[in-house]
């Protein structure tokens, strides 16, 4: 006898699937894991690990600035709805006040736009800024991370997982049928 199963959740309002199983912390991932952030900016960008990464990378370029201006717009476009004004503060005294600290390079015409909407914050007031930053690293520092020593000695360290050992040697369909479905 086996205890209750999660509920499906695909099919309903349980989140605790996906809870449970958000942030894994590895220390050394799979090969595959790795690989997967060659195949696209976005990729890279919603494995925590894979961020992480690039955040060392971009730390090292001294333009980890965009990587956490990217961050905080997603924190307040997902964020609470009660939060929004505080957030939107935040990030353009972080990111986009005259001397901020973690100043991010964006065309003069975005700048006027977000500038003008901060006015009125709601949670995509940073879009516009936020996709000119996300082009701006998919172009530029993600090609040169793909290339850089750091992403290659990540790839070389990552772990090739054993391959699963056939259960039946031989003829293994037929002792499969005989084994499952004639019993």
């Amino acid at each position: 006898m086996s205890g209750c199963l999660p509920s499906n959740p695909w099919i309903s309002d349980d989140t605790s699937h996906w809870t449970i199983n958000t942030d894994i912390r590895v220390d050394t991932p799979t090969r595959l894991r790795v690989e997967r952030w060659s195949f696209s900016f976005m990729e890279l960008l919603n494995d925590s690990m894979g961020r992480r990464e690039f955040m060392i990378y971009l730390e090292k370029e001294f333009s980890a600035e965009n990587l956490c201006f990217w961050v905080a717009c997603e924190d307040l476009r997902h964020g609470e709805s009660s939060k929004i004004i505080l957030k939107v503060e935040e990030v353009y005294k972080n990111f986009l006040a005259p001397g901020a600290a973690r100043w991010v390079n964006i065309d003069s015409r975005t700048m006027e736009r977000t500038l003008e909407g901060i006015k009125r914050p709601h949670r995509f007031i940073m879009d516009d800024a936020q996709m000119h930053i996300y082009f701006l690293m998919k172009k530029d520092s993600y090609p040169r991370y793909l290339k850089s020593e750091l992403y290659k000695n990540m790839l070389a360290q990552a772990v090739v997982p054993q391959e699963t050992k056939k259960r039946y040697s031989g003829n293994s369909t037929l002792q499969y049928i005989l084994l499952n479905i004639l019993h």
